[in-house]
């Protein structure tokens, strides 16, 4: 069975269609495309014959090819003139879907000679070009030229040397006809996966692409669900999700796919776990060391047992080194000491052997290569990340898979996760060679050689697959959408750039000249800092040798200072922007806007970052906002046009700005953060009732309250930001009325964080006094044994803020506050015992201005009068509590103590001001009281 695609294909054919269109689809699920191309009414099509209808429509009257066969393809299917009892094979019905066959068959073909293999067994420009030009080998470049160039979507631009590029072509031209989206319901999905593919061809996101896959994929969502229940085909669904999650993460929408990923796992009743295991990595390991590693079984899948025999897919190299095990040896009976306790795994997963796992089936090993795959696009290079990640590729290899084109993503995936560490380098370097080795041989069959990519054969490290070690078309191309398998070019670039990361500048730039990737052969010189190679890599691809004549200018002297190229080349916009790099020339990045007819967003962007950097913000925001016209969804933009606002104190436009960016990504702190403080500087909204021209304006929502929220958002992202809480804490404590909750929620965390290094610092006196003041005001007296503020901040003072004082005059009397209305009088007195000593530890404080004096004394009264109020009172707290006892029986001693310290110190120098008047009469009164 192959593609599912084709299964949905035919549950929605009338059965007359199904029985004249059997013979078709068979062959496609062969893989026997020549049968489908060689039938007579797709030569009418392609030209190669011709009928009345056909008969005046010439290649030459067309831009391209592509246009010739749309406009051909109109013709036949607009004859539509039929009696009742017309044969099916003659109806308009069957043209129009025996048109769509050829282009999936078109399709498939491309992909089975650009990613997947085997070899084609046909010449695709022999069979679907006029012969006039397929046997010209001038005319046939020219032709796949020209298509490769229409290719070219908001100025950027298709790979040039694509092999067989007339294949996507046609189906492309097929799935847009009319006729065909109006009465075909499966070419949305076709459509869909064509526009994909197109994508894929481009060296960056177009954002017009990009909207018309998402827009694909909202309508197909409702066909997919209401068909898979009504046709009952098994995992149609599923296939939709997994297509649509490899969808997600090219575009990095990680969340996305990785919400489509545990929905397809619950759908499948498919069980998986990361978890933890006792065991050795390395030969000379004594100590066994918790280990990752993945856990998974499909459902109703099979015992633990020798899976590895019926593997399928290309050599997996072994380690070699002297250090590592090629794979970890695991204690036994030890799963879940880690990450899981072996009661949390689920039974069927806590009975596996983590040695001898059981063989998966496909689309669960798609699953995990997912998820992978997912998580390394989010970062590659995080040294966690990637400990996370390839425990879920390792899983595929260790248990095998019985498909071809799933264990060749698997060993990709675990090639890419190596990369990055020094001693799996090497094996990973090698696996993406051989990976390489084998596409480029499964590709370069009869069916490329007349293209011009393969003019140098890379050197091959590994021997062509043997016929029995190979797998036929259908098992290849059946999960094709789903992994999102690159490309035989692709693979060499990603294989260069390995190179390149390991310092192998000669090899990588052989693989980019070959490729004739002249972009990326500029960046990697330019990545070594030698920026004259690569601006003369790129300048010869946009302009003439400098004397006029390229043909016989010195490649290494040359400078190509001479007239533009006219036409410019496709990928034009690209290497003018990567020309501003290297030059730091705004005119470059001006220039690439222009040539693209305004469409290359890449562009604008570069541009908004150099008038960034220069601190000019208008033309900033203004290059930004011209870029986003392009491409909306892109949120890095929408974030540096939110800043750009903000320094213009714009802050109405910075609001929106961060607006777009947490809809795109809801997980971006900084995005929330400055999103809290545009909204900050924003007027209350208010509202009048309609009809009352006297009536007075009413504040409906305050942005200091959405603020708030955006804020809180934003700590909860990133919990370890000191400088976020505290905008939670200065905001709460300004909202009208305040917010209580979030203020000790903040003071809080922010105890926790800074305490260690600022201390008391990090307390802000002023909105704990706000807090507690305001349960004072609120009731006389309130429990904080039950739930609610009281509570709250009771455990706020104890736990947090009391361990870190150790000066603070004002905390301490906050404190005394709060433990009087809580009826500790002990703790409260203590307070203001400690706020005295604060205040009179200081040296000197004697002989400084008025100003200090007058803090001493009143700190002086205060005291007294804490001794008079709680003195007396009986213990509440401690062993002493309910007993009789006194806080503090002698405190009128303690308070004419501490008035005549005072007095004693402070006589020479204040014995004649108000301070000291204000302390003689203060010890008059205890003197009568006593």
């Amino acid at each position: 069975m192959g593609d599912v695609f084709v299964s949905f294909f035919r549950s929605t054919l009338p059965e007359e269609l199904v029985a004249v269109l059997e013979e078709t689809l068979n062959a496609i699920e062969t893989g026997d495309y020549l049968a489908v191309f060689q039938q007579e009414e797709v030569q009418f099509l392609l030209g190669n014959q011709n009928n009345d209808t056909t008969r005046d429509v010439q290649l030459k009257d067309f831009p391209t090819w592509s246009d010739y066969v749309f406009h051909r393809l109109g013709l036949i299917l607009s004859k539509r003139s039929e009696a009742a009892d017309t044969p099916a094979r003659e109806t308009a019905a069957y043209r129009q879907h025996l048109f769509f066959t050829v282009a999936i068959a078109a399709l498939y073909a491309f992909l089975q000679s650009n990613v997947t293999g085997p070899p084609l067994p046909f010449k695709s420009a022999d069979v679907l070009l006029p012969k006039d030009v397929a046997s010209n080998e001038l005319a046939r470049s020219k032709l796949r030229a020209d298509l490769v160039t229409s290719l070219s979507a908001d100025g950027v631009a298709a790979y040039k040397l694509t092999p067989n590029i007339e294949l996507l072509c046609l189906a492309e031209t097929i799935f847009i006809s009319p006729p065909v989206q109006k009465h075909i319901e499966a070419s949305t999905w076709a459509k869909l996966r064509v526009n994909f593919v197109h994508q894929r061809l481009l060296s960056e996101i177009a954002p017009c692409l990009q909207d018309a896959i998402y827009d694909g994929l909202a309508i197909l969502e409702s066909q997919i669900a209401s068909l898979s229940k009504e046709k009952g085909i098994q995992d149609l669904h599923v296939h939709y999700l997994l297509e649509r999650a490899a969808i997600h993460t090219h575009h990095g929408l990680d969340k996305k796919a990785k919400a489509d990923l545990d929905q397809v796992a619950l759908e499948r009743k498919f069980e998986f776990t990361l978890t933890g295991l006792m065991g050795k990595r390395t030969k000379f390991q004594e100590k066994d060391t918790s280990q990752l590693l993945v856990l998974a079984r499909s459902a109703g899948g099979g015992t633990n047992g020798n899976s590895m025999a019926t593997a399928s897919g290309p050599e997996n190299l072994g380690l070699n080194d002297d250090t590592l095990l090629d794979s970890i040896s695991f204690t036994p009976q030890m799963v879940g000491t880690e990450v899981k306790s072996e009661s949390s795994l689920p039974a069927s997963l806590a009975s596996l052997d983590p040695e001898n796992q059981p063989l998966l089936d496909p689309l669960d090993s798609i699953i995990l290569l997912s998820v992978a795959s997912s998580i390394t696009n989010t970062n590659p290079a995080d040294g966690l990340t990637r400990e996370e990640t390839i425990p879920y590729a390792t899983r595929v290899l260790e248990g095998g898979s019985s498909n071809w084109q799933v264990y060749t993503q698997a060993l990709l995936v675990r090639s890419r996760i190596e990369g990055y560490r020094s001693r799996t380098m090497e094996r990973g370097l090698l696996q993406l060679q051989a990976l390489v080795d084998q596409v480029i041989a499964e590709t370069s069959g009869t069916g490329a050689t007349d293209n011009s990519v393969t003019k140098e054969q890379a050197t091959s490290f590994l021997p062509r697959a043997k016929a029995g070690e190979s797998a036929p078309v259908g098992e290849r191309l059946r999960y094709v959408f789903l992994l999102c398998s690159p490309s035989r070019w692709e693979l060499e670039a990603e294989l260069a750039a390995r190179w390149v990361s390991v310092g192998g500048l000669r090899s990588a730039l052989e693989i980019y000249e070959r490729l004739e990737m002249w972009a990326e052969a500029a960046l990697c010189w330019a990545a070594t800092d030698k920026e004259d190679k690569a601006r003369k890599v790129v300048r010869r691809q946009l302009f003439h040798a400098t004397g006029g004549n390229d043909d016989t200018a010195d490649l290494d002297e040359e400078k190509w200072e001479g007239s533009e190229l006219d036409p410019p080349p496709a990928e034009a916009p690209r290497l003018y922007c990567i020309l501003g790099d290297i030059d730091k020339d705004l005119s470059m990045y001006e220039k690439a806007w222009e040539v693209s007819g305004k469409r290359y967003a890449r562009a604008q962007r570069s541009l908004g970052q150099r008038f960034f950097v220069e601190k000019n913000y208008e033309k900033a925001a203004e290059a930004y906002a011209l870029s986003l016209k392009v491409n909306a969804l892109n949120h890095p933009t929408w974030f540096a046009l939110g800043c750009a606002r903000l320094e213009l104190q714009s802050f109405k436009d910075a609001a929106e700005a961060f607006s777009r960016c947490v809809s795109l990504d809801d997980q971006d702190a900084e995005a929330w953060s400055n999103l809290a403080a545009a909204l900050l500087h924003l007027p209350p909204k208010a509202t009048t009732t309609a009809g009352d021209e006297h009536s007075e304006a009413r504040v409906t929502s305050h942005p200091r309250s959405d603020a708030l929220k955006a804020f809180k958002r934003a700590a909860a992202l990133k919990h370890d930001n000191y400088r976020i809480w505290s905008n939670v804490l200065a905001v709460a404590a300004s909202t009208d009325p305040p917010s209580y909750n979030d203020i000790i929620s903040a003071q809080r965390r922010i105890c926790e964080l800074r305490g260690p290094t600022d201390g008391e610092k990090c307390i802000d006196a002023e909105i704990l006094d706000l807090v507690v003041r305001h349960m004072v005001q609120s009731t006389e007296s309130f429990d904080v044994t039950k739930p609610g503020l009281p509570r709250m901040t009771n455990e706020l003072i104890e736990k947090k803020v009391k361990p870190l004082i150790t000066f603070s005059p004002h905390l301490w009397t906050i404190l005394s506050t709060f433990y009087t209305h809580t009826n500790r009088p002990s703790s409260a007195l203590e307070c203001h015992e400690k706020a005295w000593r604060a205040v009179t530890s200081q040296p000197n404080w004697e002989s400084r201005g008025e100003k200090e004096w007058d803090v001493v004394v009143t700190q002086t009264v205060d005291l007294v009068d804490a001794y008079e109020t709680l003195g007396p009172r009986e213990r509440t707290e401690g062993l002493a509590a309910q007993s009789g006892e006194l806080v503090a029986k002698d405190w009128k001693f303690k308070a004419r103590s501490a008035v005549r310290s005072v007095m004693g110190k402070g006589k020479d120098g204040w014995e004649d001001s108000a301070g000291w008047e204000r302390l003689k009469e203060r010890l008059e009164d205890l003197k009568g009281s006593g």
